[in-house]
Formats: C-alpha cells, structure tokens, sequence
C-alpha cells in the first residue's frame, strides 16, 4: 500500500500521520483511518515520521512504542519540543507505568493492542476535536487569574505575568475545566474527558504536570488543591 491512503474525502478531512514498524498492521491501520474518512500517511519508523513531517503538516499523529532504533517514547518526547500536535500512542505492553510514561512526555491518549478500530477511530477523533475545536467562555469572564498567572479561557493561554506557559493539549483541557468552575471543586470523572483517560493515576499524573508549572512547592500546592473524595479544585483570584 502505498503511504498515502485515501478515499472520497473533503478539503478539511484531518491529516494523520501513522508509525508503525509492522507492516501489516501500518497498511490496515492506513486503510481504516482512510475508509472513515482521515487523509493518511504511513511511516515504518521514527526516522521516517521525521522525514515526512518536515514537508507535512498533521493534524494527529498514531505513534507505535515499540519499534527498533528511536522508539515511539523517545520520538514523542522529540515532537513535544516543537509541537502540540495531538498523539495517540499504541503499544502491546500491558505494564500501566508504560501508559504514565506516555501522558508525561505529552501523549494525549493511549491505546494498548490489540483494540477495536471503532475504538482508535473515537479516541482519535476526540483528540483532534480537543485541540483544534471552539473553546468556550464559561460566562463570567475570560480571563481567571491565581497568583502569578493568568489563564485565558477562550485562547487557553497560561501566562505568568507577561511569560507564556507550555501546557499540553491535555493540561489545556483540565485547565480549562478547572477555570470554568471558578473555585468551585470538579469530580475527577470531569477531569477525565471523553477520551478514556479515566484512570484516576492518568488524571494524577496530568495535575502533577501542572503543578510543576504553576506552583512553588508542587508537593504542597497553593493554587491547585486536591478535594479528598470529590477530585480537584483550582483557587482563583
């Protein structure tokens, strides 16, 4: 098959990038995501993906962990870097730490194999629209601030003072939560989002980053609280 599968598809149609050293799976994952509707391109390596995304742009990238030379760790760890372009990690593994792993380099979801392919089509689908979909004003302003920072719902810009914040596409979403309530507590399970990221050590590890991005002691937080029993709670201005 050649790197490019493709139907019928519109001018908008999202651009993945799949890598995957197994052929075979590479060519049926490039023909599914195609039949539903994705414009594709296949990498067997990390090498390659690097290649291809020089001259490409992606909307969402399908990355395999397990693969010789670069892994899919290491490569995403490189794509974070310069890039917030959404990742869905695939991996045969079964040990959880290898899915924390993941989140703390940056993927935005995680799918160990084998799966359903409706289920990659969901996940996939939900991080595209995560991060490229309308934020919205939660009514009461646009702008929370804590401390030092200042959040701007609607941009989902993390700024302190005049400096802008890196966060994820993940830490933007529970960002955004979390501003949205204004003070009030959020239940874990909203934290969690539609992308099967309940597990509640994922949503941990995802606080964890955003703490050592706004906090001056992470281990004892000022400005993002834990509410035992209930979940998290984020104490505005």
């Amino acid at each position: 098959m050649a790197a490019h599968a493709r139907t019928e598809l519109s001018d908008g149609a999202p651009h993945v990038l799949v890598v995957d050293d197994d052929r075979r799976l590479r060519e049926l994952l490039a023909r599914y995501l195609a039949e539903q509707g994705f414009r594709v391109t296949a990498a067997a390596s990390a090498a390659e993906a690097r290649a291809k995304a020089q001259s490409l742009v992606f909307d969402a990238m399908v990355l395999d962990v397990m693969m010789p030379g670069e892994d899919g760790f290491a490569y995403a760890r490189s794509v974070r870097e310069t890039s917030r372009v959404p990742i869905l990690m695939l991996t045969a593994r079964s040990n959880p730490n290898d899915r924390v792993m993941g989140l703390e380099i940056g993927a935005d979801d995680y799918l160990p194999k084998p799966f359903e392919p409706r289920e990659l089509t969901l996940r996939l689908t939900n991080i595209i629209n995560r991060a490229s979909g309308p934020r919205r004003d939660t009514g009461t302003g646009d702008v929370v601030t804590f401390g030092p920072f200042s959040y701007r719902i609607e941009r989902g810009e993390l700024r302190r003072e005049d400096e802008m914040i890196r966060i994820t596409e993940r830490e933007r979403e529970i960002l955004t939560i979390l501003a949205g309530a204004h003070g009030a507590n959020v239940e874990r399970e909203a934290l969690a989002g539609a992308g099967g990221l309940a597990a509640e050590r994922t949503i941990d590890v995802q606080i964890n980053r955003l703490r050592r991005k706004t906090e001056v002691d992470p281990a004892n937080p000022t400005f993002l609280q834990t509410v035992r029993g209930v979940g998290y709670r984020l104490a505005v201005d």
